[in-house]
């Protein structure tokens, strides 16, 4: 049986864009910290007391902690009282399944090293029921110790769930000041779990009754935002069909005192309120009506801004008829999935950047300030560029994200497609 214990020596797997900041959390309480990713160039970095992210506070945060040795990183796991698992959970397939096996690789990694007493916290964003998986694939591995989906309460090894539930470009912050949502898969569990998170969280830790709700939990969070961004999204093709000004409506519209709408934009990207749905989707198909029509509204409008700046690039041709395509050039303003971070995951400002760097003639300029080099994967000619020379040199010019840096500085000639509306309010 678990006894409670101080949870001194934690060993976080994961060191992405909410494993690294929550080790170095951790750590800055002086506890010990085992950060680890499948990674050398990441695990290299952090052991420079550097950040591979762009997120406030954190460089500090870890440069003092590695400094201090209350943080190292390595590429294996290492005995510790409590892991905590912050891996990716992405989608594969047309279809959106969730795939589990990074998941799957951390529950093998730390198996190994696992002791009676240990608590096992699964922090990645997951499919109901994953969280109970991760118990059995840990049991399957160690027989020699006993698991609370057979032995509840008297368990060796004590397992919860809970998920991360903050902003990018806020997260150190956030992560101190959000409630948390606990599943245990016992009250044991959850009572760990709760000491646990003790030793930086000052919101509430909030026990759900079980794993599995803990996970709904997070999934209905971005359900719940991506049905209403799609909402904002559909009201602005619907406005532009219209010849409506939609960010003259949805001002107009919010002055009633129980609307509030949000502002559209070019499509939904980043790892959870893009993917989060799909989860649901995945275990409740026929249920999810609503759901996936929020999520299909979202990954179509990627496809409609392009459409928007062919018509821009149309409208260029027709006002200088001596122009060929090919000597247009067109300029990207912005490639993260949300403003001011570094972050291109699931972005819908990439994704269109490369259909249009991958179609159009000419030259295309990207301009990312959070960025020093373009991803690599695949065939496109996109061209990274500072401001001042998209400006300068561009065409037709795309505002896909509306960062710091663009909102006082405005195209003086050319076409302007602007799917945030800071330029064409």
């Amino acid at each position: 049986m678990a006894s409670e214990r101080d949870y001194s020596r934690i060993c976080v797997i994961g060191l992405g864009y909410i494993g690294l900041p929550t080790a170095a959390m951790f750590a800055s309480q002086k506890l010990q910290v085992v950060g680890v990713d499948i990674s050398p160039d990441i695990v290299e970095t952090v052991r420079n007391g550097e950040i591979h992210i762009v997120e406030p506070e954190l460089q500090g945060a870890v440069a003092k902690s590695v400094a201090t040795g209350y943080l190292k990183a390595t590429t294996n796991p290492e005995p510790a009282d409590a892991f905590l698992i912050s891996v990716p959970t992405p989608l594969k397939g047309d279809n959106h399944e969730p795939d589990l096996s990074f998941v799957s690789a951390a529950a093998l990694a730390i198996a190994p090293v696992i002791e009676a007493g240990n608590l096992v916290i699964l922090e990645s964003t997951s499919p109901v029921g994953t969280t109970e998986k991760l118990a059995e694939w840990l049991a399957e591995k160690r027989p020699d110790l006993s698991f609370p989906q057979v032995r509840g309460d008297e368990a060796d090894i004590r397992v919860a769930y809970c998920p991360e539930r903050v902003l990018p470009g806020k997260v150190m912050e956030e992560l101190r000041s959000n409630d948390r949502v606990i599943g245990g898969m016992t009250s044991a569990c959850s009572r760990a779990a709760v000491q646990l998170y003790g030793a930086f969280v000052e919101g509430e830790c909030v026990i759900a009754s079980s794993p599995r709700v803990a996970e709904m939990a997070k999934l209905t969070e971005n359900s719940f935002r991506d049905v209403n961004i799609a909402f904002a999204n559909e009201l602005s093709v619907i406005c532009d069909e219209l010849n409506i000004n939609v960010w003259e409506l949805i001002p107009l519209a919010n002055r009633h005192p129980r609307v509030n709408i949000l502002q559209p934009g070019p499509g939904v990207g980043g790892h959870c309120i893009a993917v989060d749905p799909w989860f649901i989707i995945s275990s409740a198909t026929e249920q999810a009506n609503l759901i996936r029509v929020a999520r299909e509204v979202n990954d179509s409008k990627p496809r409609w801004v392009s459409e928007r700046i062919y018509a821009a690039l149309g409208n260029y041709l027709v006002q200088n008829s001596e122009v060929t395509a090919d000597a247009v050039t067109i300029a990207i303003y912005g490639l993260s999935f949300k403003p001011d971070i570094d972050d291109l995951r699931e972005s819908p400002a990439l994704e269109i950047a490369k259909t249009i760097a991958s179609n159009h003639p000419g030259e295309v300029l990207a301009v990312e300030p959070n960025i020093t080099e373009l991803p690599v994967s695949g065939s496109y000619d996109l061209t990274l560029v500072s401001l001042d020379d998209a400006l300068r040199k561009a065409d037709v010019h795309v505002l896909l994200v509306d960062h710091k840096e663009f909102k006082n500085s405005r195209p003086s000639q050319g076409e302007i497609v602007d799917t945030r509306g800071i330029w064409l309010q």
